[in-house]
C-alpha cells in the first residue's frame, strides 16, 4: 500500500438503490477509469476536469456491465489532493460488484476504511480535526451535532487549536532562542512577561478542554438510565418518551431482564435513553445478571430516572443509590390515589408525577429533564465547536507538560527543563491537528530574530 496506488471504493451505503456512486483517486486514477469507462454512443472526447460525460462501463472483455456518469477532477483540486474520477451508475448490488471487480482488474485496489481522507490530510486538503469532522457529520443525531460537525469540518476547531500553537510556537522559539543564543543579546523576556505568556496559553488550552463533555454528548448522546423497584413503569416511561413502543410492557414482575437502549432528540441534545431491570435481591441467575447490569448503567449514567410506583409507600419501592445531583424522582400511576407518604417525600426531592395511562405530567418532565441534562444549550448555539476524546487526550498532555514548565520556572529550574517541557506542550497541541514540525521552531527564530543576520 503506497501513495502512488489508485484506490477505488464504493462511495455510497451498501445494498440495493437507484444509483451507486464509485470514486477512484491516485495518480493514473484518469488512465485506470479510462480502461473500464468507455465513452457512450461512440463519442470519444478526452476527460475534462470537471465536465459530466456520459460513459459505459466494461468488463476485461469489453463486455458491457452498466452505463452512467463520469466526473474526474484534476489534482490538487479535488477532495483527497490527487487526480479523482467519480462513476455513478446502477444501484444493484451485483451491478456494482462487477464494476468494482472491473476497476480492480484495470489497476485499482480496494480503499482502507477512511483512506480517502487520509490522503486528503496527507495532502494537505485538510487537519486531522477537520477530518474528524467528516466522521462527525455522518454520524450526528440532532440538528446541533450537525451544525457542530459542520463547524469543524470548514475549520471552525482549527482555527482555535492553530492559535494555541502559534503562541505555543513563539513562546518556545522564544525561549529557546534566549537559551541557544546568548550572544545575540536577545532579551529574555523572562520574569513577569514569560511567566504571563504561559499563563494566556494555558488558559487557552483549558478553555478547550471544557469542551471535552460537550463533545461527548453530541456525538455519543448523553446517557439517561431509567432505573427502580420492579413494575414501577420504567418499560412505559421509556415507550412514552420515545412516543412509540419500544419496550414489551407487562403487570407481570421481572419482565424486563436486560437493558435496553434507544436514542432520543432532546432540544437538539441526542439522548441515549436505558431502560434496565427491576432493582430488588434476585436469587435466580438470568434475573440476577440483569441486576448487575442495571447497577453497571447507573455508574456509568449522566443522569438517572428514578421511577417509583406513587401507589406505595415510599420506603418500600425507594431503590436507587445514586449521587442526588444526577438523579431524578418520577412518581408514577398518577391516575391513581396516592400513598399519603409521598406528600412529604415529594416536596423534598422535588419529584415529578406522571401517569403513563393518561400521559398526564409527560410534558412537564421533558422540560424538566431538558433544563437538566442541557443547561446553557444557548451557548452551544453561539459556539458549538468540542473536542473529542483523541483531542482531549493530546491537551490534557500539553497542559501537563506546561504547568510542569511553569512550576521549573518559578521554582528557578534548569532552563533545559524549561524548555523541554514547552516543546512537548507544542508537540502535544500540533499533534491535535496533525501537525508536529520540529523545523518550525528553528524558522520562528531565525526568522523572527534575525539572528546572524
Amino acid at each position: 500500500m503506497t501513495e502512488e496506488d489508485v484506490i477505488v471504493a464504493v462511495a455510497t451505503p451498501p445494498g440495493v438503490g437507484a444509483l451507486a456512486l464509485i470514486r477512484l483517486s491516485g495518480p493514473g486514477a484518469r488512465d485506470v477509469a479510462g480502461r473500464v469507462l468507455k465513452p457512450a454512443a461512440g463519442k470519444s472526447a478526452p476527460w475534462k476536469a470537471r465536465f459530466v460525460r456520459r460513459v459505459v462501463a466494461v468488463d476485461a472483455a469489453g463486455a458491457e456491465i452498466d452505463d452512467g456518469i463520469a466526473v474526474c477532477y484534476d489534482a490538487p483540486r479535488s477532495f483527497t489532493g490527487e487526480d479523482v474520477v467519480e462513476f455513478t451508475g446502477h444501484g444493484g448490488v451485483l451491478v456494482v460488484q462487477r464494476v468494482m471487480e472491473a476497476f480492480e482488474a484495470a489497476g485499482a485496489r480496494a480503499a482502507g476504511p477512511g483512506e480517502f481522507s487520509q490522503r486528503a490530510f496527507l495532502n494537505g486538503r485538510m487537519d486531522l480535526t477537520e477530518a474528524e469532522g467528516i466522521m462527525d457529520l455522518i454520524q450526528a443525531r440532532t440538528d446541533l451535532a450537525l451544525r457542530a460537525a459542520r463547524r469543524q469540518m470548514h475549520g471552525a476547531l482549527r482555527e482555535e487549536v492553530e492559535a494555541l500553537r502559534a503562541a505555543a510556537v513563539k513562546l518556545t522559539a522564544h525561549y529557546e532562542a534566549w537559551l541557544d543564543f546568548p550572544e545575540e543579546g536577545i532579551d529574555p523576556d523572562t520574569g513577569r512577561a514569560m511567566r504571563a505568556r504561559m499563563i494566556e496559553l494555558a488558559v487557552g488550552i483549558a478553555s478547550l478542554l471544557e469542551t471535552a463533555a460537550r463533545g461527548r454528548i453530541l456525538r455519543d448522546g448523553l446517557r439517561l438510565v431509567i432505573a427502580g423497584a420492579p413494575n414501577a413503569g420504567k418499560s412505559s416511561i421509556l415507550n412514552c418518551l420515545l412516543g412509540f413502543e419500544r419496550a414489551i410492557v407487562s403487570p407481570e414482575e421481572g419482565t424486563t431482564r436486560d437493558t435496553v437502549e434507544e436514542m432520543l432528540n432532546l432540544g437538539g441534545v441526542p439522548v441515549r435513553l436505558i431502560d434496565t431491570a427491576g432493582l430488588r435481591q434476585a436469587d435466580q441467575g438470568i434475573e440476577r445478571m440483569g441486576i448487575e447490569r442495571t447497577q453497571a448503567a447507573m455508574t456509568d449514567a449522566d443522569l438517572v430516572l428514578e421511577v417509583v410506583d406513587g401507589t406505595r409507600p415510599p420506603q418500600s419501592v425507594r431503590r436507587v443509590d445514586a449521587e442526588p445531583e444526577k438523579c431524578l424522582l418520577v412518581i408514577n400511576k398518577a391516575d391513581l390515589p396516592s400513598h399519603p407518604g409521598w406528600d412529604e417525600a415529594e416536596a423534598d426531592c422535588e419529584a415529578c408525577r406522571v401517569s403513563c395511562v393518561t400521559r398526564h405530567g409527560l410534558d412537564a418532565l421533558v422540560a424538566r429533564l431538558r433544563d437538566t441534562v442541557v443547561p446553557g444549550l444557548s451557548s452551544w448555539e453561539d459556539n458549538p465547536v468540542a473536542i473529542n476524546s483523541r483531542h482531549q487526550r493530546e491537551l490534557e498532555r500539553a497542559a501537563t507538560a506546561l504547568r510542569a514548565a511553569i512550576d521549573l520556572f518559578d521554582g528557578g529550574g534548569e532552563p533545559e527543563l524549561v524548555a523541554e517541557e514547552l516543546r512537548e506542550t507544542l508537540d502535544a497541541i500540533g499533534t491535535v491537528g496533525g501537525r508536529v514540525d520540529a523545523e518550525e521552531i528553528l524558522g520562528a527564530i531565525f526568522g523572527t530574530f534575525c539572528i546572524g543576520k
